[in-house]
C-alpha cells in the first residue's frame, strides 16, 4: 500500500503546471514589471505550480550589470521556489530611444537561443509587455515547446513611441503594429493590467473572452501601516511635514513640475520634497533644482524594494504624478497602491482611470492637475493644515487596497486564467489550436497617421 502512495505521489508531481515568464525585467530591479512578475511568481509557487523565469542580467535604468553579473553568457539561479534563467543580451542605459530599442530587441531575439534549453518543458508561457519585442521570444518558444502563450499588455505599442514622437518611420511602425496584433491574436489569452487596456482591445475587434484584467497590486503583510516617528528615527528625518515620490524620473512622469511646486513652496519652512528613484531625467531635475537654490527638495538614490515600505511610512503624504497628455490618461500608478496599503493619503496628478480608483472609489487621494505646480503646492499645504483628514484619506486607502489591490487575491485570479488555459490546452493540442486561431494579418484600419493620434489608451507605470 505504500509503495502504491508513493507512487501516486509521484504522477502528482509530474503533473505541476510549469509556467514560464519571460521578460528582460526582474529582481533585484524594482521596476513594476520586474516585482509584479516577482510577487506573481512567488505565490504561483506556493499554489503548487512550477515556476521559470527568462530574462537578462539585471541594468536597468543604469545599464551597469552588478559585478556578481557579469561574465556570463548564461547564468542559472534558484531563489524562493523559483528557476531563474539569466541570458546576454546586449544592455543599454534607458536614456536613448535608437539604443533602448535595440535593448529590447536584443532580448527579444536572442533569448529564445541562449536560454531555450535551460528553461525545460513549459506547459503555458506567459510574455511581459512592454518591451513589444519580447513577443519574439514568446511567440518562437511557444512554437518551439508547443505550448501556449499568455501575453501581458502593460502598455500600447508602439502607439505610445508614436504619439511621444520618438518612432517616425512608417514603415517600422507598421512593422511594429503588425507584430502587436498578430501576438494579441496568436496569444492564448491577452492579459491587461488597466480596464482601459481592455476597452481599447475590445474596440479593436479582440473577443471579450480572449482578454482578461489582472490589475497591479500590492503585498498588503509587507506595505503595511506603521509609527511615523520610529522610521524618521530610523532614517534619521527630521520632522517637517514630507511629501514623497518614490519610482521612476522618467518623461512620463512630469516631475519638472515637482521643481516649480517646491520653488513655489520654499518659503515655507515646515514642508519638504523627498524624490527617491532614478531614470532619464534625474540628472536634469537634479541640476534645476540646485541652479534655483531649493532647500526643501531632497533626491535619494533607488533604495531596495524592501526598504520602500520605510519610506512610505516616514511620510506625510504621497506624491503619483504622470503627464497631462492624453496619452497617459488611463495610468494606475503602483506606487499609487504601495502608498494606500501604508495608510498615506495620495497627491494624485494624474487623470483619468487613477482619478476612478483612488478618489472617487477608494476616497484615499485629493486630486491636483497634472503639471499643475500651483496645484500640486495647494494639495499639499491642504494635507499640511488638515491633519485629521489626511488621516482619514490614508485609512479609507488601507481598506480599499486591502479588499482589491492585495497581491494574494490577484494571484487567484490569474490561477484561473492559467487553469482555463492549461485546460483548453488538454482537450485541443496546441498546433491545431493555433492553426484554428484568427489570421496572421493586421485587420483594415484608417490610415496610420490619424489611427495613431486618435485612440484612447490605458496603461500602468
Amino acid at each position: 500500500m505504500m509503495q502504491l502512495a508513493l507512487a501516486s505521489d509521484d504522477e502528482e508531481k509530474e503533473k505541476v503546471p510549469h509556467i514560464l515568464f519571460v521578460t528582460p525585467y526582474y529582481p533585484p530591479e524594482i521596476t513594476p514589471p520586474a516585482m509584479r512578475i516577482h510577487e506573481m511568481a512567488l505565490r504561483l509557487v506556493r499554489l503548487g505550480h512550477q515556476v521559470t523565469v527568462l530574462t537578462t542580467f539585471p541594468n536597468f535604468p543604469s545599464g551597469v550589470v552588478p559585478l556578481a553579473y557579469r561574465g556570463h553568457r548564461q547564468l542559472r539561479e534558484q531563489k524562493d521556489g523559483i528557476t531563474i534563467v539569466r541570458v546576454w543580451s546586449y544592455i543599454s542605459p534607458n536614456r536613448g530611444f535608437l539604443r533602448r530599442i535595440l535593448a529590447q530587441l536584443s532580448f527579444g531575439c536572442v533569448a529564445p537561443f541562449l536560454g531555450g534549453s535551460a528553461v525545460g518543458q513549459p506547459d503555458v508561457i506567459i510574455v511581459e509587455s512592454p518591451p513589444l519585442f519580447n513577443a519574439i521570444a514568446g511567440r518562437l518558444l511557444a512554437s518551439w515547446k508547443r505550448c501556449p502563450f499568455i501575453f501581458t499588455v502593460a502598455d500600447l505599442w508602439p502607439e505610445v513611441a508614436v504619439k511621444m514622437g520618438m518612432l517616425r518611420n512608417r514603415l517600422l511602425i507598421r512593422l511594429a503594429e503588425w507584430l502587436e496584433w498578430t501576438t494579441y491574436q496568436r496569444a492564448a489569452l491577452v492579459w491587461v493590467v488597466t480596464e482601459g487596456l481592455r476597452a481599447i482591445l475590445l474596440q479593436r475587434g479582440l473577443a471579450a473572452s480572449h482578454i482578461f484584467v489582472v490589475t497591479n497590486g500590492v503585498d498588503c503583510t509587507t506595505f503595511c501601516p506603521s509609527v511615523k516617528a520610529l522610521a524618521r528615527a530610523e532614517l534619521a528625518w527630521d520632522n517637517r511635514f514630507t511629501v514623497l515620490y518614490a519610482g521612476s524620473h522618467g518623461p512620463s512622469h512630469g516631475l519638472g513640475a515637482i521643481i516649480d511646486t517646491a520653488e513655489r513652496l520654499h518659503a515655507c519652512k515646515d514642508i519638504r520634497i523627498i524624490l527617491v528613484g532614478d531614470g532619464a531625467e534625474k540628472e536634469a531635475l537634479m541640476a534645476d533644482a540646485q541652479r534655483r537654490g531649493l532647500s526643501n527638495i531632497t533626491f535619494l538614490d533607488p533604495q531596495p524594494y524592501e526598504r520602500i515600505p520605510l519610506l512610505l511610512a516616514a511620510s506625510d503624504a504621497c506624491l503619483a504624478t504622470a503627464s497631462k497628455a492624453i496619452l497617459f490618461q488611463g495610468v494606475l500608478p503602483v506606487k499609487m497602491y504601495e502608498a494606500m496599503a501604508c495608510a498615506r493619503p495620495i497627491i494624485l496628478a494624474v487623470d483619468g482611470e487613477a482619478c476612478r480608483v483612488a478618489i472617487q472609489e477608494a476616497g484615499a487621494a485629493i486630486y491636483a492637475e497634472p503639471e499643475n505646480p500651483a496645484a500640486i503646492a495647494d494639495a499639499i499645504l491642504y494635507l499640511h493644515e488638515h491633519p485629521f483628514e489626511a488621516e482619514v484619506l490614508g485609512q479609507r486607502g488601507r481598506a480599499f487596497v486591502e479588499q482589491h489591490f492585495d497581491r494574494n487575491q490577484l494571484v487567484k485570479k490569474l490561477h484561473q486564467q492559467i487553469m482555463t488555459v492549461l485546460h483548453r490546452n488538454d482537450t485541443t493540442p496546441y498546433h491545431e489550436w493555433l492553426a484554428d486561431s484568427a489570421p496572421f494579418q493586421l485587420p483594415e484600419t484608417e490610415p496610420l497617421s490619424s489611427a495613431c493620434g486618435s485612440r484612447d489608451r490605458g496603461s500602468a507605470i
